[in-house]
C-alpha cells in the first residue's frame, strides 16, 4: 500500500537522495534511514536535460518496497509527460518536473488529475517567476541549489535570497506548498537553507557517506 505523503506541518522534512545510496544493498542501505526520514526522493536522469543517466520506475518501487517511505520522483528529463504514468505505477506518491522542461504545465496539471502530489522545481538559474502560475496548485516547489545532474557537488550559498523569496511567494499564496532544496545539503547547509525558508531538505552525499546514517540525521533533526 502507497503511503500517503505528510502535509507541512512547521517541521523540517528530511528527505534522503537514492542517488547516493549503496545499490550493491540497496535494503541494507536505506534500512537506517527508516523511521528518521520523511521521504525519499529518486533522481530521474536521461542523459539530455542533464548530462547523466539514472534509474527507471523499477528501482522507484524497490526503492518504496525496501523503504516502506514515500517516494518522490524528481524527473530531471527533457520530456517528462513521457515518464508520468510508469512513476505512478511505480508508488511515486509525488512526481515533480521541471519548469524549464517540455510541457511542464501540463505536466503538473495531468499529475494532479491523477490524484497525487505535484512538484515544480528551477535550476539555479532559472527566474523565480516560473513558479507563479502554478502556486494555486503545486504541492512542492524545489529550489535546485546546484546545477542538476550529479551528487557531491557544493551547495551554492548565493541561490540562499531566491529560497527566501520562494517562501515569501508561497506565504502570500496562503497554500500548504513544501519548499524543498537539493544540493550539497549538509549539516552546515541545511541549517542555512532552513533559515532562509526551506522546510524539505534533500539529503544525499552527506548523509550516505556519513558513519552513522541515522546519528546523522538525527542530529539534523534537532538542528532544523
Amino acid at each position: 500500500m502507497k503511503k500517503a505523503f505528510p502535509l507541512p506541518s512547521g517541521r523540517a522534512a528530511l528527505v534522503p537522495s537514492v542517488l547516493a545510496a549503496d545499490f550493491s544493498c540497496l535494503k541494507d542501505s536505506l534500512a537506517p534511514v527508516r523511521g528518521l526520514a520523511d521521504w525519499l526522493q529518486v533522481d530521474v536522469m536521461d542523459g539530455h536535460f542533464v548530462p547523466n543517466l539514472s534509474f527507471g520506475p523499477d528501482i522507484a518501487a524497490a526503492v518504496a518496497a525496501a523503504s516502506g517511505l514515500p517516494v518522490d520522483a524528481h524527473l530531471m528529463v527533457a520530456e517528462p509527460g513521457r515518464f508520468i504514468d510508469a512513476f505512478a505505477a511505480a508508488g511515486a506518491g509525488l512526481i515533480t518536473v521541471h519548469a524549464e522542461a517540455r510541457g511542464a504545465g501540463a505536466c503538473v496539471a495531468r499529475i494532479k488529475k491523477m490524484g497525487l502530489k505535484a512538484g515544480l522545481a528551477l535550476r539555479p538559474k532559472t527566474p523565480l517567476k516560473k513558479i507563479i502560475p502554478f502556486l494555486g496548485v503545486l504541492d512542492l516547489v524545489l529550489i535546485m541549489t546546484v546545477e542538476p545532474g550529479f551528487g557531491g557537488q557544493a551547495f551554492m550559498p548565493g541561490l540562499l535570497p531566491k529560497i527566501g523569496a520562494a517562501r515569501a511567494l508561497i506565504t502570500r499564496s496562503g497554500r500548504a506548498v513544501w519548499l524543498q532544496v537539493d544540493g550539497g545539503v549538509n549539516a552546515a547547509t541545511a541549517e542555512l537553507a532552513a533559515r532562509a525558508g526551506a522546510d524539505s531538505l534533500v539529503i544525499g552525499s552527506a548523509l550516505f557517506k556519513a558513519r552513522s546514517p541515522a546519528a546523522f540525521l538525527r542530529a539534523l533533526r534537532k538542528k532544523v
